[in-house]
């Protein structure tokens, strides 16, 4: 996809992956929401709507074209899957902390089992002020039905979170809000599970280790791979390596 169309956020997409993976054929439906936050991380989206039967194949082949229902970040229409457009980074936490809210609204006025509301953002966008009060709104309305995971791969656009604005461990700063806070394996699928299935009485924070690149030696910790489309010489050699 991302060769055929000439565009980038490769790096970003193979960090999210697998977890993507796990909550489209696991988790989502009527009763599980998705917003996703790191919206550059769009192909990695379609990809696990596709290989969940939410999108068929030939789709694709339309992706960051003129007129797609499937640009380079999630639109705003055209899915019942895709909440939100996404992508200015920040965003996202706040819209699926209301979703999670209004949820329970409604779930409570209805008498209906609660939906329950996921999001994932980047590790960057945890230096936005935005994020922080949406933290700071789940918290406080102990919104047990939200769990966020952040796509914990300690690169951004121009460098390491660390070089940028370190907040390490970022965890321990969110365990200070009293909600419940895990540390996985962002690519182990069975602790991705268990973070995803697990219910408590406040807002669920998973940080998932990943790495960058995920499985193209090339690619791994390569901040640049936020960035550069790939040719066709490199396309090949990184099917091969995940062949």
């Amino acid at each position: 996809m991302h060769h055929d169309s000439g565009v980038g956020h490769i790096g970003g997409n193979l960090s999210s992956l697998d977890s993507l993976l796990v909550l489209f054929h696991e988790f989502l439906g009527p009763k599980g929401h998705l917003v996703l936050s790191k919206g550059h991380s769009a192909g990695a989206l379609y990809v696990a709507m596709w290989s969940s039967g939410r999108l068929p194949e030939e789709a694709l082949s339309t992706f960051h074209r003129d007129a797609t229902l499937l640009p380079g970040h999630p639109p705003a229409q055209g899915h019942a899957d895709i909440l939100f457009a996404t992508g200015s980074l920040g965003h996202g936490l706040s819209l699926a902390a209301g979703t999670a809210f209004a949820k329970q609204l409604r779930g409570v006025n209805a008498g209906e089992e609660l939906a329950h509301v996921y999001c994932m953002t980047s590790d960057g966008e945890w230096q936005e002020g935005s994020t922080w009060e949406a933290l700071i709104f789940a918290q406080h309305r102990k919104l047990d039905n939200l769990t966020v995971f952040i796509d914990h791969n300690e690169l951004q656009g121009f460098g390491s979170t660390g070089d940028i604005a370190s907040m390490a461990p970022l965890w321990e700063k969110v365990r200070g809000f009293d909600v419940d806070v895990s540390v996985i394996d962002g690519h182990n699928l069975a602790e991705i599970r268990t973070a995803a299935a697990r219910r408590g009485n406040k807002p669920h924070f998973v940080f998932m280790k990943t790495t960058k690149g995920k499985g193209v030696s090339f690619m791994e910790h390569r901040m640049e791979w936020h960035y550069l489309p790939i040719n066709a010489e490199k396309l090949e050699s990184a099917l091969a390596e995940l062949s």
